[in-house]
């Protein structure tokens, strides 16, 4: 199945640049010119994966991101920013705003091709659904791509998922950090260690934060209870 992807940009020569690479690639690819534009086609389209720019007027990247991520049926879809900016605190910005991944640009055509293949295949490498309710409380349903705390659906996005699936593989096992940074995001899509801290402080506010303990110099466990 040809993968779907939704850009938005409001700079023209960027869609047009990106359209063309990833068509050639045989990728599905519609465009939008601002984060209005984009959400409202986010939702008529479903698309498997949107990069999003993240300077934009009116409705910033950042804003769009954090709309599409309150939308249940876009709550699988991958979303990472392409922003000429570099800083940590855009980053972070971006990460706390339910974003996957980030793209710095200028960025050549094949790495942009292979960083889109690394995030679809992550998203298609999903492991099998495990129940672990009577360890930690917590149960991950692939098929609804849920996690289920307590009895209540908590609905994540897609890396946020995937860490607390890899989390509860092993309940009160230490992940180290290269061991997540593999299992998540691969060893294609390069992120550093504040998108791992990202990630699991917004798990800790959605789960619990009694529910996942750091080991110093070492990385994070789900507390067996």
């Amino acid at each position: 199945m040809t993968a779907r992807i939704l850009l938005v940009d409001d700079e023209p020569d960027i869609l047009d640049f990106l359209s063309y690479n990833l068509l050639k690639e045989g990728y599905e690819v519609q465009t939008a010119c601002n984060g209005k534009e984009g959400i409202e086609t986010a939702i008529k389209t479903i698309p498997d994966l949107i990069l999003l720019d993240l300077m934009m007027p009116e409705l910033d990247g950042i804003e769009t991101c954090i709309q599409i991520r309150k939308i249940e049926t876009l709550s699988s879809t991958i979303i990472a920013f392409l922003t000429a900016r570099g800083e940590d605190f855009s980053q972070i910005n971006g990460l706390e705003a339910g974003a996957d991944d980030y793209i710095t640009k200028p960025i050549k055509p094949k790495v942009l091709v292979s960083k889109i293949k690394a995030l679809l295949r992550r998203d298609k490498s999903g492991k099998s659904t495990i129940d672990i309710t009577k360890t930690a409380s917590v149960l991950i349903d692939r098929e609804r791509f849920v996690a289920v705390v307590d009895g209540k659906d908590i609905i994540l996005p897609k890396k946020e998922f995937a860490l607390l699936e890899l989390l509860c593989t092993k309940p009160g096992n230490v992940f180290d950090r290269n061991t997540i940074l593999e299992e998540v995001w691969g060893t294609e899509v390069i992120v550093g260690d504040r998108t791992i801290d990202v990630h699991i402080r917004k798990l800790r506010e959605k789960i619990g934060d009694h529910r996942i303990q750091t080991v110093k110099g070492v990385g994070y466990k789900l507390i067996a209870t």
